[in-house]
């Protein structure tokens, strides 16, 4: 039994899938990015990437089963060749389309034409950009990034991104921290962003760090390993746990095989039936009330006001119920 497990254990609590919601399509790993805290472990270097029979049988299984949400994700998920083949496929079959997109792709002369081409097929857009200050942002993603960053968004507010069109932003904490209360710093956000640059955007969504890939690397380089994993799990939420996205979310890789998260994935966490299985071996009544996989990481998840891919689980002033000494330990926007 691992820790998170337990924990759940301790609140007499059980983890199993829900009804599917969510299809989360990791088309590859290249990125024309390295974040420091990136648990794909995406960069330009990276060659796994989506080939085209399994695309095509992942939009065979989205026409079939029509999840209400289809989720494309990577890397950067538009350098993938199949990327406007699961937008155009997922939009045409009624599904709600995300492209979690990191800004500075639109910056690039090959892709200049993102704007328009997600407006058109009403593609909901969520953004990282963890920080509303140049130096914080490229601390985290690389020089020029924040630069690069505002100015996409502009291009994305001048099509209706923002106001008539979903687009949220995400912050990641600068190290290892909790982050704050969301709906606090989404507030900081629109003032900064709007008065700075006269950016509009949707929401904001906080994800606490998962200690995984290089953020992992980095806690282990500094000896901040124990340290953050027991602040992790010193601020278990329980009343997080009927939330998590695992239970709703069914992430695929690049090879067409299925696993109960993102983090699962870049973990090795196959889901398995006696043998591991693939998009196409499962369909969403068979997913329902399965076990789910769990590991120490997974307490990321469940800490503080929790965390997914859709932000913070618990809608809560997350400083007022943290101990003093976790307090201490929740990230400010303002931090190095």
């Amino acid at each position: 039994m691992n820790h998170f497990e337990q924990k759940l254990s301790n609140h007499g609590l059980n983890l199993r899938r829900g009804r599917l919601q969510t299809l989360q399509i990791n088309v590859g790993r290249k990125c024309n990015q390295t974040c420091r805290h990136c648990h794909v472990d995406a960069a330009p270097w990276r060659t796994e990437m989506m080939p085209e029979p399994v695309a095509h049988r992942v939009g065979e299984w989205i026409r079939e089963h029509r999840p209400p949400v289809v989720d494309i994700t990577g890397g950067a998920p538009e350098l993938s060749d199949h990327f406007g083949y699961f937008v155009e496929t997922a939009h045409d079959y009624g599904c709600h389309v995300i492209d979690r997109n990191n800004l500075t792709i639109i910056e690039t002369a090959a892709y200049a034409w993102l704007p328009e081409y997600l407006a058109a097929h009403k593609v909901e857009i969520v953004a990282s950009l963890p920080c509303y200050l140049e130096e914080n942002v490229n601390a985290q993603r690389g020089d020029g990034v924040f630069e690069k960053s505002i100015s996409a968004l502009k291009k994305l507010n001048a099509v209706g991104y923002g106001t008539r069109l979903p687009l949220n932003l995400v912050y990641n904490p600068l190290g290892p921290k909790l982050p704050p209360a969301q709906a606090e710093l989404e507030a900081d956000y629109k003032r900064e962003l709007k008065q700075r640059y006269g950016i509009e955007f949707t929401s904001l969504f906080i994800i606490t760090n998962q200690p995984i890939a290089r953020f992992a690397e980095d806690l282990r380089q500094h000896g901040k390993w124990d340290e953050y994993l027991e602040l992790l799990a010193n601020n278990f939420n329980p009343s997080t746990v009927e939330n998590l996205m695992c239970r709703t979310t069914l992430s695929v890789g690049w090879m067409g095989e299925i696993y109960d998260c993102d983090f699962n994935q870049m973990l090795k966490m196959q889901v398995r039936n006696g043998k591991p299985l693939y998009l196409w071996d499962v369909t969403p009544e068979y997913l329902e009330n399965r076990a789910i996989q769990t590991g120490v990481h997974c307490l990321a998840c469940a800490a503080g006001c929790g965390s997914s891919c859709g932000g913070a689980l618990e809608k809560t002033d997350q400083q007022a119920r943290l101990p003093a000494a976790a307090s201490a330990s929740v990230e400010s926007p303002l931090n190095d």
